[in-house]
């Protein structure tokens, strides 16, 4: 069976450029492999058809800018050099033409222009962009770029670096998009203002946590990365992340993160963090939140470590031991109920009878050091301590457990956290934007933001005519 596919491009006024022959083919049929196209026969296909497509669309743009904007005149062609212009289904070869211009736009310029550089200034398609971003951002680089290759006929113009070199342009174009430096959600807003704004949906609540990576400079140590989730009651969830000590202006990323989300400035706010510097600091420069706690889980498991001291002490001195264990029924009593007076007293006092305890207990030292961190813990994050029964009974979140499987999500399976990848901060810091944005499922919007384009996907014209 002979199967010869034509093509025939149709201009705007009409006018039919004439059938082009753009595949051959010879289809033998003698099993289910024989049966349509084959990968290789589709993406010959696709190449071939892209080159003339995208060939007749340059040929009309430029025939419509070869005019000079100030005088009307037709331009003089100079000449025109190759330029490749990498798509989904192709690198298509383009003779990129240069203009002379009038001699009075010479004076305080250059004498010629090409206009094609208007048109595909970065030589990239926004779709192949997009494809590379978002496959990247869930595999390594590498796996993108051959899967890209398995798929679509881009062999010669895909690799590794290639794919990091697009992710990364997209992600530095994320971050130029961020809004300027705010203090907070209430900055250059009149709580007056509030009675016009649209009722909130409902509460929305954001979560950080920390994760580590190896560092690509030094290999030996490790870097801090800053990721974390925020989620309403209405809509989905959103994730966000930037590498701590790079991102010098945390709250920015912070407010306008939950600004894409449509939080507004009377909106409830809670952040659950692990109490942490790390994490505390973005959230105290971000100072619109109605409540602010620190994960109960957190304190739940430094008070069992504590714990497991004192019945350590117990087999030493039964009195002791059931008195730090009675204390530390108390002090976790008193924090559950948002009593934080009578937790901080229970907590010095305890301080002081470990201090104070003479005993042959070989773990002393340690449960003394514990205590301690705790009773600086508890100190540092007293003004973001809440109720917890309360809160609890009300069906809110009181733990960050979400935040810690975001942890696992963002980091692990992409950065290896596991196998001990290395990376540089900037490196990080950029693909956090991209993966994020990938995992929520934000990535395409920001693509249609920058190319509106996008989102006609050629069926436009069909749903107006069906309007």
């Amino acid at each position: 069976m002979q199967v010869r596919i034509m093509l025939q491009i149709v201009g705007d006024d009409g006018t039919i450029g004439g059938t082009e022959e753009i595949a051959a083919l010879t289809k033998v049929t003698e099993g289910a492999e024989d049966l349509g196209l084959s990968l290789a026969e589709s993406k010959a296909l696709l190449a071939a058809a892209q080159q003339r497509i995208v060939e007749a669309q340059v040929n009309g743009w430029l025939e419509n800018h070869r005019h000079c904007k100030v005088t009307g005149r037709k331009l003089r062609c100079k000449g025109s050099y190759s330029i490749t212009f990498r798509t989904l289904f192709g690198d298509v070869q383009l003779k990129s033409p240069r203009f002379y211009l009038p001699k009075e736009r010479q004076t305080n310029g250059p004498a010629t222009i090409s206009p094609l550089t208007q048109l595909i200034p970065d030589h990239v398609a926004p779709e192949r962009m997009y494809l590379e971003t978002r496959w990247a951002s869930l595999v390594p680089y590498a796996a993108a770029a051959g899967l890209l290759a398995d798929v679509l006929p881009v062999e010669s113009g895909v690799n590794a670096t290639t794919v990091r070199q697009h992710v990364l342009r997209a992600a530095e174009r994320m971050e130029s998009d961020l809004a300027e430096q705010r203090v907070s959600f209430m900055e250059g807003t009149d709580p007056r203002d509030w009675e016009d704004l649209p009722i909130p949906d409902g509460r929305m609540v954001i979560g950080l946590d920390c994760g580590y990576i190896r560092d690509w400079r030094d290999r030996k140590k490790n870097f801090e990365l800053i990721v974390g989730r925020s989620m309403s009651e209405e809509g989905d969830a959103r994730y966000i992340g930037f590498v701590h000590g790079y991102d010098r202006k945390p709250q920015r990323r912070i407010i306008d993160h939950l600004r894409r989300q449509g939080f507004q400035a009377d909106q409830d706010l809670t952040f659950i963090t692990d109490g942490g510097d790390e994490v505390r600091g973005p959230r105290r420069a971000d100072q619109p939140v109605q409540r602010a706690c620190p994960c109960l889980v957190h304190i739940t498991m430094q008070i069992t470590v504590l714990r497991q001291f004192a019945q350590g002490l117990v087999h030493h001195d039964k009195n002791a031991g059931t008195a730090v264990l009675d204390g530390l029924r108390r002090i976790k009593w008193f924090l559950w109920h948002g009593n934080i007076y009578r937790a901080r007293e229970a907590i010095d006092d305890l301080v002081l009878d470990l201090e104070a305890l003479d005993s042959c207990y070989p773990n002393l030292r340690k449960l003394r050091t514990t205590i301690r961190k705790f009773q600086l813990y508890i100190t540092s994050n007293e003004a973001s301590l809440i109720n917890y029964g309360e809160r609890y009974r009300s069906g809110e979140r009181i733990s960050s457990a979400f935040v810690e499987a975001t942890v696992n999500a963002v980091i692990s399976k992409r950065f290896a956290k596991k196998q001990q990848m290395q990376w540089s901060r900037r490196g990080a810091h950029l693909l956090l934007q991209t993966r994020t944005r990938t995992l929520d499922g934000s990535l395409r919007a920001a693509f249609e933001h920058w190319y509106p384009g996008m989102m006609n996907d050629n069926d436009r014209s069909h749903r107006q005519a069906a309007a």
